[in-house]
């Protein structure tokens, strides 16, 4: 199998979670392309070599630069802040690399269009870290609603909620700090990739988004806690999306329901190994919703487990992601979803921010 020499830009949480990704995807998947953890880079030297042994790099830098332009690293992915993704990119493009960037793409509009622009010059595979819509149960519901399953599509409700910023009292941190950092930079991008991928383009939002704690032990917080947004498809469709990291209980509340004329579906990522789906046929005294629990017969299951039921995990998703990369790469042919479509979601995010500032509806045409 041919070698691929990977190097990762950041050794935190999701520099990790790469990493153990590219180490596995070879085996559980069977790729064409066999990753070789080539670099690894860090904010320190000290750092960048406690990550290159304990992840099984060959090599460690605390410059990204170097890492870009090491021949031996042939494809990148950025798992740093999101201020640094533009920079990050634009370099390994110019390199003809490709790139994985986690999500959101860059820290503002304008980055996540030059990012978009020089992929594209540059030909090469580019996709996002939008991992939640990668589990074998919410591929099998876009499945079901692109075949026509639940019939016409009249409604969706999304939300990403959790709870690690519920309690007043806890300290402020650096996710209290900045827009990007809070919950319409963190966690809605998620469920705003995922309304995307269920449901297609979004036409226009209305939004409020709100700090509910404006001072935490510590400091003053200046970005959201939660939002709401009401938003009309392309298709005609109404729906609506609401993420909170205040939301008391919810540890992983990625979950959304999709209502049609003749069926219908829910999903919560709480317990990511089961999709419920409602057909309505039969007699009304036999109709519900029924729990579909994930198995072979799903996508990407069957490499990680035969037993159904058994279920997959969160660094499963991460693993599937990089089986798409590689494939991308080797094919040659984009996988969903390139930085186009990260950039989509960051106009959809920037409508919703400005929908709340002018208390007015927001054409995505026009960000």
């Amino acid at each position: 199998m041919p070698e691929i020499g990977i190097g990762i830009v950041g050794g935190g949480y999701m520099g990790k979670a790469h990493s153990v990704a590219m180490s596995a995807v070879g085996a559980v998947f069977n790729t064409a392309l066999r990753p070789r953890l080539e670099m690894i880079c860090a904010s320190s030297p000290d750092s960048a070599e406690r990550y290159r042994m304990a992840y099984g790099f060959q090599r460690a830098t605390e410059d990204w630069r170097v890492l870009v332009s090491d021949p031996s690293v042939q494809a990148v992915v950025i798992a740093s802040p999101q201020t640094t993704h533009r920079q990050i990119a634009e370099a390994a493009f110019a390199l003809g690399k490709p790139v994985l960037c986690e999500k959101p793409l860059g820290a503002s509009l304008q980055d996540g269009q030059a990012m978009v622009t020089a992929a594209e010059a540059a030909g090469v595979t580019n996709m996002v870290g939008f991992n939640y819509a990668r589990t074998p149960a919410t591929q099998y519901a876009r499945q079901l609603i692109e075949a026509g399953e639940l019939g016409d599509i009249t409604w969706f409700r999304g939300e990403h909620t959790e709870d690690f910023y519920a309690d007043p009292e806890a300290p402020a941190t650096w996710r209290t700090s900045g827009m990007a950092n809070g919950t319409m930079g963190d966690l809605a991008p998620h469920m705003v990739n995922g309304a995307l991928a269920l449901m297609g383009p979004v036409a226009k939002v209305m939004a409020e988004v709100e700090t509910v704690h404006h001072t935490r032990p510590g400091g003053d917080v200046d970005n959201d806690d939660h939002a709401q947004i009401m938003c009309r498809f392309e298709s005609g469709v109404m729906g609506n999306i609401y993420v909170s990291r205040i939301s008391t209980g919810r540890k992983m509340g990625y979950a959304y329901e999709v209502s049609g004329t003749k069926g219908a579906l829910r999903f919560d990522q709480e317990d990511q190994n089961a999709l419920w789906l409602y057909r309505r046929e039969g007699p009304e005294a036999q109709r519900g919703f029924t729990k579909i629990l994930t198995g072979p017969a799903h996508p990407d299951y069957e490499l990680f487990c035969q037993g159904p039921g058994h279920g997959t995990g969160y660094q499963d998703q991460i693993i599937i992601e990089a089986k798409d990369f590689l494939q991308a790469i080797h094919t040659g042919k984009a996988t969903w979803p390139t930085f186009r479509d990260g950039h989509e979601v960051n106009r959809i995010v920037a409508a919703a921010l400005a929908s709340s500032d002018q208390q007015k509806w927001q054409d995505i045409r026009d960000f």
